[in-house]
């Protein structure tokens, strides 16, 4: 049962994907730089094999329903990660930040095809949250392909926070994450098989794995993934698509607070209003009498 503070309705598993959030905050800056060695299948392929050792000893004696349920939720989230790191390739990870924010958007208004009712209250705090990342991240430097590939990243994503939420109270949270990140193994080093298929790539693979392109990869893979995986499906028992969407649209407000904080970079009062948009239109979501019925 969700622990809530008298008469502010605070959902503690709320703050619990807040520091999934702040986790993934510091994984665009990691993306950028191995995108410069790798490629996004690569990339994502190689971090869900580092996730799914990890995650061996929970796989044992999973029910056949929690595989089948971890396959599709495995497969949206590969779709939409290796769609994100292609864009990484040739867009800012500002600019990558905002166009993945688009599925705080797309979950309330997909919600409604699965169920879930639509809100003033919701779909405002989604519009409020975008507006700020926008002020956040938008820039220059547009391609259409790599635009484009984002953008169905966050659909894939948006797709992935819906069913997650309808499910995740089906399966024990560890064994959840684990058969979605075995899948994602899977799937993806066959993908990065067929994508090297008449290549030199998988020959040139060990040469481009420097030092700090493992390091990122162990952070991605070991911290990003098969932790905050864990996390993601245990606290989504308790939160529902539209509302947890919100949460992860502090992705942007982490990263670039972390870039100011660690990396010198200038924080504009533009992107600092932006980012107290998003913070507001979190606040808000959370602050009813009631939580939000989760769709089934």
């Amino acid at each position: 049962m969700s622990k809530r503070a008298s008469g502010v309705g605070v959902n503690i598993h709320v703050f619990t994907l807040l520091f999934v959030t702040l986790v993934w905050g510091a994984t665009f800056p990691v993306l950028k730089a191995a995108t410069a060695h790798l490629s996004g299948v690569e990339v994502s392929a190689l971090r869900f094999l580092i996730a799914a050792a990890c995650m061996v000893p929970f796989v044992l004696r999973v029910p056949r329903r929690t595989w089948v349920d971890g396959g599709l939720l495995g497969a949206l989230v590969l779709l939409s990660y290796v769609l994100q790191a292609f864009g990484l390739q040739f867009i800012s990870s500002n600019r990558s930040a905002f166009l993945t924010s688009l599925n705080v958007l797309m979950v309330p208004l997909l919600g409604v095809v699965f169920g879930t009712r639509l809100t003033l209250s919701v779909l405002g705090a989604a519009t409020l949250a975008c507006s700020g990342i926008g002020l956040m991240s938008w820039e220059g430097g547009a391609n259409l392909w790599a635009d484009a590939a984002t953008v169905f990243g966050a659909l894939a994503y948006a797709l992935y926070v819906i069913l997650l939420s309808q499910r995740a109270g089906r399966h024990a949270p560890r064994q959840l994450a684990a058969t979605q990140i075995v899948w994602m193994a899977l799937l993806g080093t066959l993908w990065m098989l067929v994508d090297a298929w008449r290549t030199d790539k998988l020959q040139t693979l060990p040469g481009r794995l420097d030092l700090s392109v493992l390091a990122g990869l162990a952070y991605l893979g070991i911290v990003a993934t098969a932790g905050m995986l864990f996390l993601q499906a245990m606290a989504q028992r308790h939160v529902s698509a539209d509302k947890a969407a919100l949460v992860y649209a502090m992705e942007p407000v982490f990263a670039a607070m972390f870039a100011w904080m660690w990396l010198a970079e200038v924080l504009t009062w533009t992107a600092a209003l932006g980012g107290a948009m998003v913070v507001v239109a979190v606040v808000l979501s959370e602050l009813k009498a009631a939580p939000c019925p989760l769709p089934r």
